[in-house]
């Protein structure tokens, strides 16, 4: 199968596994994945839009307007509470994601206060709207898009977890690249001076409290609040980088890949976490099936040395992708790492199975690079 024919076929797999509602199931196949992410989904509904197939994606941003509108009196409620000073309890933040027929998702299994799916969500309808010719948010959207909005604004210094469903402790730079995103789109399209100034705050407490010590150092995988009576200080916390890092630059654009820390974390990304053969990794002590490499990070990498006019490694990363496929076009979440251990690898295929295949994330993001280099042909 040729890329224009995987193309195609992801194009069929991300519809196939559309509810009707709206939702994009993560996995239809791996049971821990038969849930619709707002992060995810908007990802693959970005794609569709790029793909022209923008009914799909209309169909998912519906989805998770209705859900969010459903939510307002809650998102009210918590920051009304937060702007009392009182605390607010982990379990009663909004979930990263939901049953497909917008159910909520009760289970206890993940860690459900996730910021990123909100902003990657408003960040998807801006992207959607500019696809599809509209320069105005429309009515059937404002009251979810503001509720969005407001809860973003509440509640983006705090930690919660990553956008790997760790780490819930910290505050993650690639979380507040998706809140940056989503935020700077509504203030474009509304003409908000005030949320292009929360979003200059984001962009100088990264620089502030997220980047490695060391002189022109790398942005970090994550950052620790560390609590100091009524309020927060924040330090480095894990030193390392984390793929998901090539947000900032792509497609969020906190940072210019040319900045001098993203140019250092793009290096670093490419150095420690990007194998010989192209695949990429999520962070250098992962366990996760022994911290395999992961399909759609690779497309992120490819996407990012396209922006700074590295074609050949972009194309590289389009090819390593296409060449995970399976005999009917699937594409796995990862595939093994080279000299990874056996052991840990073999537990999590005996403990979960094998990786899940065919994940919808990963189709997606071969489309969206797969179309960048088209369009820069």
């Amino acid at each position: 199968m040729n890329e224009e024919e995987l193309v195609q076929a992801s194009i069929r797999m991300i519809r196939l596994n559309q509810h009707p509602e709206g939702g994009y199931v993560a996995c239809p196949l791996f049971a821990h994945y038969a849930y619709g992410w707002l992060r995810d989904g908007s990802f693959v509904a970005y794609a569709m839009d790029t793909a022209g197939e923008h009914d799909s994606a209309a169909l998912f941003y519906d989805w998770a307007n209705r859900i969010i509108a459903s939510k307002q009196g809650h998102i009210r409620y918590l920051t009304d509470k937060q702007a009392r000073g009182e605390h607010v309890s982990l379990h009663e933040f909004l979930h990263t994601r939901y049953h497909l027929d917008g159910r909520d998702d009760t289970s206890s299994e993940w860690g459900h206060f996730q910021l990123d799916g909100y902003g990657a969500w408003l960040w998807g309808v801006t992207e959607h709207l500019r696809a599809v010719g509209s320069d105005r948010i429309p009515d059937t959207y404002r009251n979810s898009v503001d509720a969005a909005v407001d809860y973003l604004r509440a509640f983006w210094r705090y930690p919660n977890f990553d956008c790997w469903e760790e780490y819930g402790e910290r505050v993650h730079p690639s979380t507040l690249a998706c809140i940056y995103g989503g935020l700077e789109g509504v203030a474009r399209l509304d003409g908000n001076a005030e949320l292009h100034h929360v979003c200059s705050e984001i962009k100088e407490f990264l620089l502030q409290h997220g980047v490695h010590a060391e002189e022109n150092g790398h942005f970090v995988k994550n950052i620790t609040p560390v609590p100091q009576g009524d309020s927060a200080a924040y330090v480095t916390g894990d030193a390392g980088v984390d793929a998901s890092l090539l947000w900032l630059a792509e497609p969020f654009r906190v940072f210019d890949p040319q900045h001098p820390v993203m140019r250092k974390t793009i290096e670093a990304i490419e150095n420690e976490l990007r194998s010989e053969t192209g695949g990429v990794r999520r962070y250098a002590s992962d366990t996760y099936y022994d911290g395999g490499e992961w399909l759609l990070l690779a497309a992120w990498s490819g996407w990012v040395q396209l922006k700074i006019g590295n074609r050949e490694e972009a194309v590289r990363s389009l090819e390593w992708i296409a060449a995970q496929a399976d005999e009917l076009g699937r594409l796995p979440e990862q595939v093994r790492r080279p000299h990874g251990s056996e052991e840990t690898y073999d537990d999590w295929v005996r403990r979960w199975g094998p990786p899940a295949t065919p994940l919808l994330w990963s189709h997606a993001m071969f489309m969206v690079l797969y179309y960048k280099l088209r369009a820069r042909a």
